[in-house]
């Protein structure tokens, strides 16, 4: 008999505890349907690609799937290529609030921050 040694493949995005929960939050307040909250990279902006975090309601074939204390994270299968070895985080302060990202496939960014180029 061989013995076989599975190894876990780390996740594309590593979430940071602020990401971890504001997951937990957005969760919280989700409509009733909504089975996780999902990371997108649709094409928009001046760079060509966005970050989006939308509720979904099923899982799809291909998505990541990551397990957080606060509930099920997802990344669109047609982005994890993107953001690969990404971090996830959620700043607040007093001018301004939501999720930042450290993206090393990003090659540049426009100037607003809304998008990004690889």
């Amino acid at each position: 008999m061989v013995d076989v040694k599975t190894r876990q493949v780390p996740a594309a995005v590593t979430l940071t505890q602020g990401a971890e929960a504001r997951i937990a939050h957005l969760m919280s307040q989700a409509p009733a349907d909504a089975i996780g909250v999902k990371l997108s990279t649709p094409r928009r902006g001046c760079s060509g690609l966005a970050y989006s975090v939308d509720y979904v309601t099923e899982e799809v074939k291909f998505d990541e799937k990551i397990e957080t204390p606060g509930g099920i994270f997802y990344i669109d299968g047609a982005s994890v290529l993107y953001l690969v070895g990404s971090v996830m985080d959620w700043v607040e302060d007093d001018f301004t609030a939501g999720f930042t990202f450290e993206n090393p496939n990003a090659k540049g960014a426009c100037g607003c921050g809304e998008s990004f180029m690889v």
